[in-house]
């Protein structure tokens, strides 16, 4: 990979990465562990390719997210780092050679302790003078939340030792297999949403600000670690481990010692087998360095220690029975194929239905109702269909076919060119009237200030609102009824929504959610189209003449607009007073006519919107990326690579200042 390649494939990685993080560590997980593996897993590759490519806020160089509001903050005096992962025995073997290399430099016999790996949420757990003192989430390695009234709820953790010493050890608190089964059943009869999975209702229920929910939870902690202790010297891990049974803790069962590389192979295979077995869950198998004071010589990298290695097994795969095929229609009008299965256990949970993608993998993989499937779940989290058993194929088995009407609203269902995804286009479609309220409230549509998501789902789920048009029917006493003592909040709210009703034409369209259609082309569209009229009635033809507008683009206007729903939605807005045509300005000033400008870096005055929407009322246009077609570049503070390109090409380089003095 190039230098500029791998920079901008970090620039996407390093992101996306974070957001995966914040949302593990907020108790959603939004994507499989094995696919967060693999795309850190990647990161690392081009960091370690290029090390001018890190950068201190990468993810590779922290451990962990951040604090959740309503905790105190408790900094670890020994930090509680992460592992370093490993997939193939040959990096098993690749980390055993530098161990014992270092410990026949230290004149050394290596063993290692190979271990489960829980998982849980991972917790540091002080004790001064025997007695239970504090605890805390692991947090960021460094700061983590103090959670010490929910830690003492859970009954394996000793409120007081069998000996008055003072220790900080480390655990993972988690809920078994057996007790999370038993806590959904629960949560089923009493009409309560059920847990996705056993570990992230462990760190959610530690995480709780009322230490009542916390108890109520079958919480259970297997302590793995001393991180610090005054009173007490160990010469190797194992020691350590048997001391912590001694004082009372539960310590993680599952331990083996090892004195050779194929005992280290071997206990990592029989941990394997061992998993369905096991009444809590794991995602690895641990092999640490035995020797303490080896440890200390072989050191830690910021993140993690060098002496240790968290071998991940590949996801688990079971056969089962796919019952049926049916349709869910998502908040962005995406049709999805549902696999329903004759429930089955994957990696610790029932599992009985998991999505089929899309049109394409059903087709690709030969899917059909009635197959014997192989289920997998990817991380020991998503399940999914990975493949069909041919060999138990009957000839009874059905193909089934993608729906082009919307399951929901009857509207049509189309899949565009280049995408694989079947969406309903239907603009009052009930399944997608959620996300389509909120993108006509927000700040780049229509604006309606205060009409946030809470207050929407609220609005729908009391049946005040059944589509877009329904806001400008809404009463003062329909708002009011939303808060105590509401009256201020519901005359705001009226007055925002007439407010609404005079904005320009350009965030109408854009407040639709007409695929590909943003401002910035909602912006093209009004210099064509002087009313929502003009443009309602345009063909396909009329549509490609426009500058940006491509030809899937064209056809997905053209077909929006014959729409019953839309040519309904429309009507209604028109009803209520909505402004439908461009508002003729007096003076039209074209300073810019034909220019082109690209905003890089910050600026003191203008947000990017501000000064893009000035640039365009004054004839120019802007553009996201550098090229001789650039006439300027507007560069704020800490502008990046946009700022080097535009020198290297000898464009115009302008600043806030410059501009300042241009629109004046």
């Amino acid at each position: 990979m190039e230098l500029e390649q791998a920079k901008k494939r970090a620039e996407e990685l390093r992101p996306l990465l974070k957001y995966y993080t914040q949302k593990y560590f907020d108790d959603e997980q939004v994507v499989s562990d094995y696919e967060y593996d693999m795309l850190m897993r990647e990161l690392k590759q081009i960091e370690k390719e290029y090390p001018e490519l890190i950068t201190k806020d990468s993810p590779t160089q922290k451990v962990g997210a951040s604090i959740k509001k309503g905790f105190e903050k408790v900094t670890h005096e020994v930090p509680l780092q992460s592992l370093q992962d490993v997939f193939s025995f040959e990096e098993v073997e690749e980390f055993e050679e530098k161990m014992e290399k270092i410990a026949a430099e230290n004149g050394k016999t290596m063993e290692y302790v190979v271990e489960t790996k829980i998982d849980g949420l991972s917790s540091a757990i002080e004790y001064r003078n025997g007695k239970l003192y504090r605890g805390a989430t692991r947090g960021d390695g460094l700061v983590g939340e103090d959670v010490t009234h929910n830690i003492a709820t859970i009954k394996t953790v000793p409120k007081e030792l069998a000996e008055p010493i003072s220790i900080t050890v480390r655990g993972e608190v988690f809920i078994g297999k057996t007790d999370f089964d038993k806590m959904n059943e629960d949560r089923l009869l009493e009409e309560q949403e059920q847990f996705a999975n056993a570990r992230n209702a462990a760190a959610g229920s530690l995480r709780q600000l009322d230490s009542k929910i916390t108890a109520s939870r079958p919480l259970d902690i297997f302590v793995f670690n001393v991180q610090k202790s005054d009173d007490i010297d160990f010469t190797t891990h194992q020691e350590s481990l048997l001391y912590l049974e001694k004082l009372g803790f539960h310590v993680n069962p599952v331990k083996i010692l090892c004195k050779t590389r194929q005992e280290v192979r071997q206990a990592i295979e029989k941990i394997g087998q061992m998993r369905d077995g096991l009444d809590f869950g794991i995602d690895g198998a641990v092999v640490k360095v035995n020797d303490l004071e080896l440890r200390e010589k072989i050191g830690s990298t910021y993140k993690t220690p060098k002496w240790a290695v968290a071998y991940k097994y590949p996801p688990e795969k079971k056969e089962t029975l796919l019952k049926d095929i049916v349709c869910q229609v998502g908040r962005t009008g995406a049709i999805t194929p549902m696999a329903i299965l004759e429930p089955v256990y994957v990696a610790g949970s029932k599992i009985s239905k998991t999505t089929l993608h899309n049109e394409d993998y059903i087709k690709e993989n030969d899917i059909r109702i009635g197959d014997r499937v192989i289920i997998q779940k990817a991380g020991d989290v998503i399940p999914e269909v990975v493949a069909v058993n041919l060999k138990k194929r009957d000839g009874t088995e059905k193909i089934f076919e993608m729906p082009r009407i919307c399951p929901v609203c009857g509207a049509e269902a189309v899949r565009e060119e280049g995408e694989a995804v079947i969406r309903c286009i239907g603009v009052e479609c009930p399944a997608k009237l959620y996300r389509s309220i909120i993108h006509f409230a927000s700040k780049d549509a229509m604006d309606i200030d205060g009409l946030g998501e809470s207050i929407i789902a609220e609005l729908i789920e009391r049946g005040l609102i059944g589509n877009i048009a329904d806001i400008y029917h809404l009463t003062f006493e329909d708002i009011a009824s939303l808060k105590k003592n509401g009256k201020k909040f519901a005359q705001n709210m009226i007055d925002a929504i007439e407010e609404s009703k005079h904005r320009e034409l350009y965030r109408l369209i854009n407040s639709l959610g007409i695929r590909h259609v943003g401002v910035k082309l909602a912006k093209s569209l009004t210099k064509y189209y002087r009313t929502m009229e003009q443009l309602m009635n345009s063909s396909y033809e009329e549509l490609r003449l426009i500058e940006d507008v491509g030809e899937i683009t064209a056809q997905t206007i053209y077909e929006f607009f014959r729409q019953e729903q839309t040519i309904d939605l429309i009507s209604k807005l028109k009803e209520a007073g909505v402004n439908m045509e461009v508002a003729e300005e007096a003076i039209k000033d074209s300073r810019f006519e034909g220019k082109t400008f690209v905003l890089t870096g910050s600026l003191e005055h203008y947000s990017r919107d501000q000064a893009s929407e000035i640039i365009e009322k004054l004839g120019g246009k802007t553009s996201s990326s550098v090229s001789k077609k650039t006439d300027y570049v507007l560069a704020g503070e800490e502008a990046g690579s946009k700022l080097t390109k535009a020198r290297e090409l000898g464009v115009t380089i302008i600043s806030e200042e410059e501009f300042v003095q241009m629109i004046q």
